[in-house]
């Protein structure tokens, strides 16, 4: 035998296996500074974060998910810059964030992901597109929407903490978010939202001017003074009285709305929605939004609107005709966009639809998440469930749209076609505005279902479907370039979070 020597081995000092050992958590371990910014009806905010991811393996995806999330700063809340013209005031704004970033001490280039989402009166404005692109600027880290009604009602309901709250008390509630333009509901079961609404009454309806003068006076507020008789102006506005009877005539109409109460024409005119579905019956009333902070005695102050009278008026008609509990959920008037966004990376799986490589890449694609059995495929049940997902999206303010389902058991053609045919069904009356269908899913079929789609439903505009992929509500999708060999497509997820 011979005698082998070990005199020259490499032994590691502690800080190389220190150096080992941090190399070896963060292949699985990730720590993103992300970046929050609400734009809405009556305020501007945003705040500051660290996410913790941790890879989780799945199937044939390696998904990063949240293990922890700490708000390291929260800005001042701004009143939302509103210029004459009808127009926000993108130079204030811009100021307004470049003064956060400055206060937090982060700069533009330390931001790993982040989201934009304008809500209510911000996203009627005619800049504001241009303002969702300003932060979109940043090399596509953003997730940036302008939230329609349904959808800005969802993001206060996960926002405020009411769909968590429901979840863990497994029961009903019915979230009311009350902003400056808009009331948002959301009927939530035992942590799923179950129905949405939304209806023209908020706090800054009608509002002061730098001057003090009560030049801000919203249609809805127009439609209440006509159902009193009330002729509004800046002047008539000055007698608290006429104010007090407008406020007055507004929470007897919310609570008329958020009770399903009988529809009268004011109601109705209101409504910015179809009526809220009850499919169930709520235990306790849950609210948000600049509102609530005066309902739960958060704020005292008044910022020259109806928002403190209001509150106070719509908490007696809730308590003397709801007989339910109002319950802080834990978010108030930061309840629409709690954090930012998650990363979170997949590879397609083993099989791709891509009739044309050269759509691709494409960043912050919405998803749409349904709900395809295919043991019993109910075409009519599948096909109505995307058009209500889609009337939360502006089809022309994305680069496409995703719809995501699972897939379990064998691909027979018969059940492929049927689940091919509800999606073509829903997408129909809107097919010329989708710009690019993403077909994400769950299952082995990816290859067989595009071709499905393209060829014999004859699906008219650019597609791509992949396979292997889990997506979940309130998700956008990044895809990039094919990489050919081995042909794959890497996809980055990034998932809203809320409190």
């Amino acid at each position: 035998m011979h005698e082998t020597d070990f005199s020259h081995e490499h032994n590691e000092t502690p800080a190389e296996r220190a150096a080992i050992a941090r190399s070896i958590w963060a292949q699985d371990n990730l720590v993103f500074t992300t970046v929050g910014i609400d734009i809405g009806s009556s305020t501007s905010h945003l705040l500051f974060a660290k996410v913790a991811l941790q890879r989780q393996a799945q199937g044939h995806s390696s998904r990063f998910v949240v293990i922890g999330r700490d708000i390291v700063w929260r800005s001042p809340i701004l009143l939302t810059p509103f210029r004459s013209d009808d127009l926000i005031d993108a130079a204030e704004l811009g100021d307004f964030i470049d003064r956060c970033y400055r206060d937090a001490g982060v700069t533009k280039d330390q931001i790993d992901g982040g989201a934009v989402i304008l809500t209510g009166e911000a996203i009627k404005r005619k800049n504001a597109r241009a303002i969702d692109e300003l932060f979109a600027a940043q090399a596509g880290k953003f997730v940036c929407a302008s939230a329609g009604h349904r959808l800005e009602a969802r993001l206060a309901a996960h926002g405020s903490g009411a769909v968590a709250l429901s979840k863990a008390r497994g029961i009903c509630l019915l979230h009311i978010d009350i902003g400056g333009g808009t009331t948002k509901l959301a009927l939530i079961d035992r942590g799923t939202i179950v129905g949405l609404a939304a209806f023209a009454i908020g706090g800054r309806l009608i509002a002061t001017d730098a001057r003090g003068d009560w030049t801000r006076i919203d249609h809805a507020a127009r439609l209440v003074a006509d159902d009193l008789s009330l002729q509004l102006s800046p002047t008539t506005l000055v007698d608290e009285t006429i104010r007090r009877r407008i406020v007055q005539r507004l929470a007897a109409a919310a609570t008329d709305i958020i009770l399903d109460a009988p529809t009268n024409p004011l109601t109705r005119s209101l409504l910015l929605t179809e009526p809220l579905p009850r499919k169930a019956s709520p235990a306790a009333l849950t609210l948000s939004g600049g509102v609530a902070e005066y309902i739960f005695g958060q704020e005292v102050g008044e910022f020259g609107d109806i928002a403190r009278p209001l509150a106070q008026a719509l908490a007696r008609e809730l308590a003397a005709r709801s007989g339910l509990p109002l319950i802080d959920p834990g978010q108030r008037i930061r309840a629409t966009v709690i954090g930012a966004s998650q990363f979170t990376v997949q590879v397609s799986g083993k099989t791709i639809y891509l009739p044309d490589p050269y759509v691709l890449p494409v960043r912050n694609v919405p998803v749409v998440h349904v709900t395809i059995d295919a043991g019993h495929l109910d075409r009519e049940r599948t096909a109505a469930e995307v058009r209500t997902s889609l009337d939360e999206i502006d089809l022309d303010a994305v680069p496409g749209v995703t719809i995501a389902f699972t897939w379990r058991g064998d691909p027979e053609h018969a059940r492929l076609r049927a689940g091919g045919e509800a999606i073509v069904d829903a997408l129909r009356p809107v097919q010329e505005r989708i710009k690019l269908l993403l077909l994400a899913i769950d299952g082995d079929v990816g290859k067989t279902f595009g071709r499905l789609m393209h060829r014999e439903l004859n699906w008219p505009g650019k597609i791509v479907c992949l396979d292997g992929v889990e997506l979940h509500e309130l998700d956008y999708i990044d895809l990039g370039q094919l990489i050919a060999p081995p042909g794959v497509v890497p996809v980055v997820i990034k998932s809203l979070l809320f409190a």
